[in-house]
């Protein structure tokens, strides 16, 4: 049985005090499902450290592809792995369009995460252009082609799974319950043909402006394992809301 998992991209958005609130709130609640927050690289210490004594785990937005080395900015599996955090995201929606990060790159910095005991969330999903072309399968097997062919299934205990529809990230638009779970259905499909036991445990999340109301719909869906929220991670009583959902 999988369990569910909630985590909470910060995005650009935090400070020293806001920091402090959000994971004071999240590590002394009664929490009933496994719940995850990825605070922007200068707050990751911080939020570990408020954290420590609950069962919240802190992850990184981003990693690099390479181990180490001449590579200004960039932040190793390795680095994140020395400071305490659990997980990073991976081929984020917006490090796809805003940054051009290539399938082969998302391969990469998953392999990163996997060598240094890190799982990796590896986001997938279409854009509303390929969706009304009926190309959205398509997309999300492609996006997931490499990881799928290369990485074993003992990689795979160690990887999540969120798919975000590109037109429901900050849009305030949410994909219905019906449309998610088509979607999931079919990248559990794609599992499948990997390996049966990867196809039952991996656990594959809901992205896509993800509201305390609209919850406890999606959740209930046989393939949907929880969701990535965005904004509505940054207020406490929101997030929380969607945890108890």
């Amino acid at each position: 049985m999988r369990s569910l998992l909630v985590a909470g991209n910060w995005k650009m958005n935090a400070s020293t005090e806001q920091t402090d609130t959000l994971v004071a709130a999240l590590s002394e609640a009664e929490l009933t499902v496994d719940v995850a927050v990825f605070p922007p690289f200068p707050y990751l210490a911080q939020a570990l450290a408020k954290s420590a004594r609950s069962t919240l785990r802190i992850g990184a937005q981003n990693v690099a592809e390479h181990q180490a080395g001449a590579y200004t900015g960039e932040v190793s599996a390795a680095m994140l792995a020395d400071i305490g955090c659990s997980m990073a995201l991976v081929g984020h929606s917006e490090r796809r369009t805003l940054y051009a990060e290539t399938n082969e790159q998302v391969l990469a910095k998953t392999k990163q995460l996997l060598a240094n005991g890190l799982t990796a969330v590896v986001c997938v999903g279409e854009t509303l252009a390929e969706r009304n072309a009926g190309q959205e399968q398509a997309v999300v097997g492609q996006q997931l082609a490499l990881l799928l062919d290369q990485l074993s299934s003992f990689d795979w205990q160690q990887i999540v799974l969120a798919y975000e529809p590109v037109w429901a990230i900050g849009t305030g638009e949410t994909a219905t319950p019906e449309q998610a779970q088509a979607m999931h259905k079919y990248i559990r499909s794609l599992l499948q043909k990997k390996d049966e036991k990867v196809a039952e445990t991996t656990r594959i999340l809901y992205g896509g402006s993800v509201k305390a109301e609209s919850a406890a719909e999606l959740f209930a869906q046989p393939d949907i394992d929880g969701g990535l929220v965005g904004g509505a991670s940054l207020d406490a009583a929101e997030f929380l809301a969607i945890c108890k959902a």
